[in-house]
Formats: C-alpha cells, sequence, structure tokens
C-alpha cells in the first residue's frame, strides 16, 4: 500500500533543497549589486576623461572568456542569454 505523499511544506529534503536554493539566489543578488558598484565608478571614471562608456570589443572578450570558463550544466546558450541580460540590465542600472 502507498503511503500518503508528505507535503512539500513538512518535507525535510525539499525544505533543505530549498534554502540552498534561497541562499544561492541571495549570493547572486548580492554578486550582480557588486558588478553594479563597480560597474558604475568605471562608468564615472570613463565619463569624467571623455571615454565611450560602452566597448563592444571587451564585450565580446569577457563573453569568449565566461564561455571557456563555464563547466555547466548552464549551456553555451543559456550562458548568452543570461549575460545579454546581464549587460543590458548593468548600463540600464548605471545609466543614473
Amino acid at each position: 500500500m502507498p503511503t500518503d505523499p508528505i507535503p512539500s511544506t513538512e518535507d525535510v529534503v525539499i525544505r533543505q533543497m530549498r534554502d540552498q536554493i534561497i541562499d544561492n539566489d541571495l549570493a547572486l543578488m548580492q554578486s550582480i549589486n557588486r558588478r553594479l558598484t563597480l560597474v558604475t565608478r568605471l562608468r564615472a571614471y570613463k565619463e569624467d576623461r571623455g571615454l565611450e562608456f560602452v566597448d563592444p570589443s571587451r564585450e565580446e572578450w569577457m563573453h569568449r572568456y565566461l564561455q571557456g570558463a563555464n563547466r555547466g550544466p548552464l549551456s553555451d546558450a543559456g550562458l548568452t542569454e543570461i549575460y545579454g541580460h546581464v549587460l543590458d540590465l548593468t548600463k540600464r542600472e548605471t545609466a543614473g
């Protein structure tokens, strides 16, 4: 006879995995905030010197570098997508 399923809110394994996921999400948020802080400083420095903020060749280099460093399970297509979003977000968030 099968036992009744344990509600996910009471399952210890589910709770532990969810705790690990939220811890990871917090670390991801902190990393993005740190990136925004660094890019804001870089943007101000470049603007003070009359330099263009966006450097397409640097963005391409960074993307290739990250692809080489990626060991998965994130696919190359997934990396391209997420990195594009990060770059777009960074440009928007540091514009003001």
